[in-house]
């Protein structure tokens, strides 16, 4: 089996997409990622790699360097066959991000060794649920007016949840609040949280990030924005709202769960050494 790589974004998109949107739910990373890059964000060299059979899409992988490889819910016996053909062609490949025992195959036929990991599982709401009780102040969608703050905010989020070294997130969040995927928790005027939920696509909407700057934690904020973004993702008229959790956080997996989310799968994120 021979894996087909390109760099032509729409075409790749028209003839994967389709078959992503088979499973939105697992493939909830690679549907937003992909369309980020046809949106102009995390487009240096994109690796956009599908498996054919007979003509049809059978699996895919997407990496937006020094991001890790991303893989949906692929067969595992075509996992050695895209890392063997990506250490020949010598691409550089950080880690690997996706379903637990698809990333950890990818990572035993890979030539570096596993550096770290990361655990995480993939959560769906079921019936959103208001906490109790709601802690004080009110939601609203973010404006122009938030850039700077919730730029600052996202790269703290970055570096305290994947410990990676802040790179400047502006393009990125300015294209959020553009499309008002991200909300702002305020008491008395004042910020105190944030979180985002990605617009629809094929009947999906993603959580995420949600942030508490350490000055505000422990009043409840985090729970609020989470449900204020929860309830505007299902009123934008997503089916299916999902969110990925550090299984290392038990007070992010329990908060989730208290308000209604229900979990679906496990995932890792391998870095390589």
């Amino acid at each position: 089996m021979t894996w087909i790589f390109t760099s032509d974004v729409e075409a790749y998109t028209g003839v994967t997409e389709p078959w992503l949107l088979r499973d939105p739910v697992r493939n909830t990373v690679p549907l937003t990622v992909l369309r980020a890059i046809r949106n102009g964000l995390w487009g240096d060299d994109p690796l956009l790699g599908r498996l054919e059979r007979d003509g049809q899409v059978v699996a895919a992988a997407i990496q937006t360097p020094p991001h890790a490889l991303l893989l949906p819910a692929i067969p595992s016996d075509v996992v050695p066959a895209l890392a063997t053909q990506l250490i020949e062609a010598e691409r550089a490949i950080s880690g690997v991000s996706g379903p637990l025992p698809l990333a950890e195959a990818f990572a035993a036929c890979w030539w570096r060794p596993e550096a770290e990991r990361r655990a995480e599982r993939l959560y769906r709401l079921d019936a959103l649920v208001t906490p109790d009780p709601l802690a004080d102040g009110a939601s609203r969608v973010a404006d122009a007016a938030d850039l700077d703050l919730l730029v600052r905010w996202s790269e703290e989020f970055q570096a305290e949840a994947e410990g990676v070294a802040p790179v400047d997130l502006t393009a990125l969040v300015a294209s959020r609040i553009a499309r008002r995927e991200l909300v702002v928790w305020e008491v008395g005027g004042r910020p105190v949280a944030f979180a985002g939920a990605s617009v629809p696509l094929g009947g999906m909407s993603r959580v995420g990030p949600v942030y508490t700057p350490p000055e505000s934690r422990g009043r409840g904020y985090g729970t609020a924005v989470s449900h204020a973004v929860s309830a505007r993702a299902g009123a934008e008229g997503a089916a299916e709202v999902l969110l990925f959790t550090d299984l290392s956080n038990p007070t992010a997996n329990s908060i989730y769960q208290a308000i209604g989310y229900r979990p679906v799968s496990d995932y890792v994120s391998i870095t390589f050494a």
